[in-house]
């Protein structure tokens, strides 16, 4: 209940993210590319097909790219001098498959219609797909999303969500995103679905504190388990 409850707010965070910057609408590419809609989804499901973990790595590339100067795809640009977003801290442990997901749907896209099809666009119509396919509703997506043409490392830190922040400073960095607290609580649902990368909570297991290495409030069980699939230093970028 709790992970469809926040692919349903994924949805809704998706249009509200979408309008701000442009008006939008759903045959924006009835012209253009009629059947993009049906290329994506075949890719995605496709994709699926090969790797389950298609549907968390797509949600969290979304996530992470709508966060940060809203849903432009600027998370898939790469710089030459590695200070693109993707290569900010807080976005080397996003998983390869959200990133192959978008590729291979521009790809197969491309060969259809070259040039129509932005890459943010692309990327909300996936995000609704795998949502869907984790037994999410589905919904019509309105498009027209311009790529962004910056990104930039140091844009990311600030904007998105850490483990160790405050309910005070997560309001705050969801209603800069016109998402209250209600929405925060439903989205975070979302991550039944998803994975963590060891790095976000390693410290919890072997340096809560002098007197206690391990936080005392997780199950001793559990926290055994975590240690045995988490070693004390682990690299981000490694899935």
């Amino acid at each position: 209940m709790e992970a469809r409850r926040g692919l349903f707010l994924l949805m809704i965070f998706m249009m509200i993210k979408g309008k701000e910057e442009a008006q939008l609408m759903e045959n924006f590419y009835s012209s253009s590319s009629p059947g993009v809609e049906a290329v994506v989804k075949q890719a995605v499901s496709t994709k699926f097909s090969q790797k389950f973990t298609t549907i968390p790595a797509t949600l969290l590339l979304f996530f992470h790219d709508s966060f940060v100067m809203g849903c432009d795809a600027s998370i898939m640009v790469s710089s030459p001098n590695g200070d693109a977003g993707k290569d900010a801290p807080d976005n080397l442990s996003l998983a390869g498959d959200g990133f192959d997901t978008i590729v291979k749907a521009k790809e197969a896209v491309e060969a259809q219609c070259p040039n129509a099809v932005s890459c943010a666009d692309i990327m909300a119509i996936a995000a609704r797909d795998v949502a869907v396919l984790a037994g999410g509703p589905s919904f019509s997506v309105e498009l027209g999303r311009r790529d962004g043409l910056i990104s930039q490392s140091s844009l990311v830190a600030g904007n998105l969500p850490e483990t160790n922040f405050t309910l005070a400073l997560l309001d705050t960095i969801f209603a800069k995103n016109n998402l209250s607290q209600i929405d925060m609580i439903a989205l975070s649902g979302a991550h039944t679905v998803g994975f963590s990368h060891c790095n976000r909570f390693a410290d919890r297991l072997y340096s809560f504190s002098p007197s206690s290495p391990v936080d005392p409030s997780l199950d001793p069980n559990y926290a055994k388990q975590l240690m045995n699939a988490c070693p004390q230093n682990v690299d981000p970028r490694l899935p």
